[in-house]
């Protein structure tokens, strides 16, 4: 499959929205999850229950407005739906990969979906196999509905208990919706890294990877699920349910950093007040002597505008992006990945023309994107441009749901910040500290593990 063209070089696995208790359930869920785009664009899915339990399922690759159309929404009736869209991986891509994933079973159909990476989900895939589990996905969803579903010395026991018990055997990052013909259970794992968000319309509830996905549908905002819970949604309300007593609040610092949209609150903290006042310290942390300053469409423009007001220097508009641009634009050739870049991203000549500017960017990974924005920038006719980075030196694998699973990827690991200054052409370069990250945000715990190497749970798997 050809992966698409992205002028940025970061990628999120998934974004889970669901609904309880709300007419036309499945044509709400169109709307939330298309305000979670962002978080996944290769694949999209929603499950909805009818008023006799029967669920029905639609999905397919492509961005929620091509794989959804009013008419078949219309098939999917029900006041009761979980959605869900997805960002592949290298490998993990097909079909039968996106999600929800819905399972039959003799005590009762349910529907998954799930944001996050589970650490240790090969073990345990290992170890249902040998007991004789079949498995049609190499999704880590499919992992948790047969660990749900594998006991069987409790059949009468309510669904809740086999879940809990599944929870427990999980290590890594998760946030999940589990739908059957009668409820929705949210559950989120017990370092916090994934946000989930509870919202209330009407007489019925709502949950969302982000709180942005609760504005377009005029739902309220109630609360979050907490790190180690279970919120049990059906006809008697919300109630709620620990299954673990070890809880950390660590939640992902890219998530304020890059992937979350400006509009979202997560865990109380507005993202687009985040990123403004992590560029107000890192303009302490590393000011420049410069004319202008300009942030790299469309998540650093935040952090750009908190350097420039506590700089004193103007905040301009250097860099405009063209929103319109096909998501699977083809590249053949070197000449034309240029010019992808180019159309996806272009220098205000005007602007930039010389002028010693600060690029606020919120993050490098690769470098190539940087190397090309540099160079973009200098051929308009910038003097000098000065990069300032919005959050610490990326030198560390992800292994939680962010696709940096191998260090060999991240242009800053085994470098120096003068030789990443070197290798993408900046005339200088500055990184935002891990204890700004947490001062941003008033914060005392995230996962800053890509940048510190300090992962909060055992990894079990050796890099690939």
């Amino acid at each position: 499959m050809m992966m698409p063209f992205d002028d940025r070089e970061l990628h999120e696995e998934c974004g889970v929205f669901g609904l309880f208790g709300v007419e036309n359930a499945a044509s709400l869920a169109y709307y939330g999850l298309h305000s979670l785009q962002h978080r996944g664009q290769e694949g999209c899915g929603i499950v909805s229950v009818d008023s006799e339990g029967q669920m029905r399922r639609m999905r397919g690759m492509g961005l929620v407005t091509e794989v959804f159309n009013e008419e078949k929404l219309a098939t999917l009736k029900g006041s009761m739906a979980i959605g869900h869209v997805r960002y592949t991986t290298g490998g993990n891509n097909g079909t039968e990969n996106i999600q929800p994933l819905m399972f039959r079973h003799n005590t009762g159909d349910f529907a998954l979906a799930h944001n996050g990476n589970i650490v240790n989900a090969k073990l345990l895939r290992r170890h249902l196999e040998n007991k004789g589990s079949l498995f049609q996905s190499t999704s880590d969803c499919e992992v948790l509905a047969h660990l749900i579903k594998k006991e069987t010395g409790h059949r009468d026991r309510p669904r809740i208990y086999a879940i809990i018990d599944a929870l427990n055997m999980l290590e890594g990052a998760f946030s999940c919706l589990i739908m059957t013909a009668n409820r929705i259970y949210a559950c989120r794992d017990k370092y916090g890294f994934r946000p989930l968000s509870i919202g209330r319309l009407g007489d019925g509830y709502v949950v969302s990877s982000e709180t942005c996905a609760f504005d377009v549908l005029g739902a309220e905002y109630i609360r979050d699920v907490n790190p180690g819970e279970i919120v049990t949604i059906d006809k008697q309300g919300i109630r709620s349910t620990d299954y673990a007593q070890f809880k950390h609040h660590a939640m992902c610092s890219m998530e304020y950093i890059y992937f979350a949209r400006p509009d979202s609150d997560i865990e109380g903290c507005n993202v687009h007040a985040y990123r403004k006042e992590s560029g107000r310290l890192l303009w302490k942390e590393a000011p420049a002597d410069a004319d202008i300053v300009v942030g790299v469409p469309d998540s650093s423009l935040s952090a750009a505008m908190g350097y420039a007001e506590a700089s004193g220097l103007p905040y301009e508009m250097g860099l405009i992006k063209n929103k319109y641009i096909g998501r699977t634009f083809i590249q053949p050739s070197q000449e034309m990945r240029e010019k992808g870049v180019r159309m996806k991203l272009s220098a205000v000549r005007s602007i930039v023309k010389d002028k010693r500017v600060v690029l606020v960017d919120d993050s490098i990974v690769r470098g190539t994107t940087s190397r090309r924005i540099i160079r973009m920038l200098r051929e308009a006719g910038a003097r000098e441009v000065h990069v300032r980075i919005a959050s610490p030196s990326m030198t560390g694998a992800c292994f939680y749901g962010v696709d940096t699973s191998t260090r060999d990827q991240l242009i800053s690991c085994g470098r120096t910040v003068e030789q990443v200054n070197e290798a993408i052409g900046s005339d200088s370069l500055a990184y935002l500290s891990p204890e700004s990250l947490l001062k941003a945000g008033r914060r005392e715990e995230l996962c800053m593990a890509c940048f510190t190497g300090h992962y909060p749970t055992a990894l079990y798997e050796e890099e690939e």
